[in-house]
């Protein structure tokens, strides 16, 4: 038996229907990722199962005694008091139940979600205050568990608890998520909103990938066919007085009726068009750090951090909350001086930053007065664009453009937010945590833009497989400040911890004279791209090295340029280095190969 259905649901806020006659049941087990577009009402449609807001039309039929917990996407205000009294007060908990028992069930909770019950709820990290407030949800022991992306702000460590905690403990539950791995590895049903409906699928998330652009492929399709039709009548209508005799108007009436289809017609929105607009090319060398520390009072934030970052790197970091993630980004680019050690930039940088706190925008303002600061028109890739125009690229309507910042949803403000940053030119863009609210569309073209970006990228993220697609190499910040950096993504950070993580004692121990074989792997992605583009690079320092032996060797180079053969010298040296490690990697990749 469903434990609740929706029927015929509709809801409009006094525009264009939100929900335009949706049907849903959610059944006992149930794990149903809820997906959709910025703006299609995934946040309200939770609020409409959990009771806090009716429908306009339709009926929501909820099994008997169904008790129903929400952890919004935004962490309340109003909220205060110590942890056990946040998780006490849920209003649903005490009932049926007396005062002690109802206390011993939060004494559980925190203890199974290792929380301190006297620590000052308004003093916790956001990502303990969405930990606190999944507490309170669970107290009230729900038949169904909303979540409304619930790993927004949490690093990557408290995103894998989650998993294991909801795929250990929770046995119905409906969240809404951009995480693609979080979705991969809870969900048993995914439900998509688009244009007022709900498409429900039974399978995993990657099954409904293909499945829905399979949908999407035969929609368009359709939709050409009834076009051409509908061409085809107007055009008939249009010959004249013979259209309208007694027995064509049968005919007259279907043409009429598929114009009010196409009136009513809600095409899908369109792709947001996200453009980088390069500047010159930076120096080779674009950071150099070395030995360097950061302290705040007596807590070591970095210790001893050497690192150099060359031009067209994509460098990933990670690290748990408050490890100091930003603190480090900051160091990179000198808005803080380090304490100890040096860190030397390269020359002609031209950085765009996206803060993770996105302060970049006012809130009173309009969309447009943000992007334009007061101008009507942008100079974007050397030519004049109005800016209504060019938001429309991010998919802000007119009517949205002129829409204060405050009503929009985080998606919207962080689309809004790349949109103002990409007006300008750059050849290092830092992204401080850019995929927070993004639907699973404009995340993944902000993916493929950053994969084909030639400049230099310093990317802070707790998604797994942003990372993976985009990085070519990792720093992750230890709690003891110290930081490591991996080549690859998350997955080869991860598998090389695995491997260090291994005692000697567990490692395989060859039989005497039986050699063991190493188990075979596959290439990771990103060591396919690096052994793809090692060709390339070498071929590059090659012709490099030919053209500077030559330099070299010609007498007229020392008549007008002899204080350059010292410089030239010691480039031949650097690239003599640079050909040994990439022919030594090559040939690593090739064996694991």
């Amino acid at each position: 038996m469903a434990l609740i259905t929706l029927r015929d649901i509709s809801l409009a806020f006094g525009g264009p229907p939100l929900f335009d006659g949706i049907n849903l049941q959610i059944e006992p087990g149930d794990r149903l990722c809820l997906m959709g577009r910025n703006g299609t009402g995934k946040s309200t449609l939770m609020k409409l199962i959990s009771g806090e807001i009716p429908p306009e039309g339709g009926e929501v039929i909820r099994s008997q005694g169904l008790r129903v917990a929400l952890v919004s996407q935004e962490i309340p205000q109003e909220v205060a008091g110590t942890v056990f009294e946040v998780v006490a007060q849920h209003p649903h908990a005490a009932a049926g139940t007396e005062q002690w028992e109802h206390e011993q069930q939060v004494e559980r909770v925190l203890n199974r979600l290792h929380l301190e019950p006297e620590a000052e709820f308004a003093t916790l990290s956001g990502g303990t205050k969405r930990r606190v407030l999944l507490a309170r949800a669970l107290v009230a022991a729900p038949d169904i568990l909303l979540l409304d992306e619930p790993t927004n702000h949490l690093d990557i460590e408290t995103i894998l608890w989650l998993e294991e905690f909801l795929a250990r403990n929770i046995t119905t539950c409906i969240f809404v998520t951009h995480d693609r791995a979080f979705a991969r590895r809870l969900a048993n049903r995914i439900a998509e909103l688009d244009r007022g409906r709900i498409f429900a699928f039974s399978c995993g998330y990657d099954q409904f990938v293909e499945r829905r652009e399979a949908l999407l492929e035969a929609e368009i399709t359709r939709m050409a066919l009834f076009d051409k039709k509908l061409a085809q009548e107007e055009a008939w209508v249009r010959q004249g007085i013979k259209a309208r005799r007694t027995r064509n108007e049968g005919r007259v009436r279907a043409l009429k009726a598929l114009r009010e289809e196409y009136r009513q017609r809600r095409t899908r929105q369109g792709t947001a068009t996200i453009r980088l607009q390069e500047a010159e090319r930076s120096g080779r060398l674009v950071i150099e750090a070395e030995q360097v520390g950061f302290s705040y009072g007596d807590r070591t934030v970095i210790r001893d951090l050497s690192t150099t970052i060359m031009r067209g790197d994509k460098l990933g970091i990670i690290g748990p909350n408050g490890s100091g993630k930003t603190t480090l980004l900051r160091l990179l680019l000198g808005e803080l001086e380090p304490q100890s050690g040096t860190i030397r930039q390269g020359t002609r940088l031209e950085v765009l930053y996206m803060d993770q706190m996105r302060d970049q925008l006012d809130p009173q303002k309009s969309v447009a007065e943000n992007v334009g600061e007061g101008n009507d028109t942008l100079i974007i890739g050397g030519k004049s664009r109005h800016i209504i125009g060019y938001l429309q690229d991010f998919l802000f309507s007119p009517e949205r453009a002129r829409s204060p910042v405050s009503i929009l949803s985080g998606g919207e403000r962080n689309r809004l937010l790349l949109a103002k940053l990409f007006t300008k030119p750059g050849n290092v863009l830092v992204l401080d945590e850019p995929t927070n609210d993004l639907d699973a569309e404009t995340l993944e073209l902000l993916e493929d833009l950053l994969m084909e970006y030639s400049g230099t990228l310093l990317l802070v993220s707790h998604d797994r497989e942003f990372l993976n697609n985009v990085v070519s190499s990792t720093l992750a910040i230890n709690s003891d400040g110290t930081v490591k950096e991996t080549v690859g993504g998350y997955d080869d950070w991860l598998r090389e911890q695995q491997f260090e993580a291994v005692p000697p004692v567990a490692k395989p121990v060859q039989e005497k004279g039986k050699p063991q074989k190493e188990r075979p792997r596959k290439l990771s992605f990103k060591e396919e791209r690096e052994l793809e583009a090692l060709p390339e690079r070498i071929t590059t320092l090659e012709t490099e090295q030919e053209q500077i032996h030559s330099t070299l060797a010609d007498p007229e180079f020392y008549k007008n340029r002899g204080a350059e053969a010292v410089t030239l010298n010691a480039r031949l040296e650097a690239i003599d280095a640079e050909l040994l490690t990439a022919y030594a990697r090559w040939e690593e990749l090739e064996a694991l190969r």
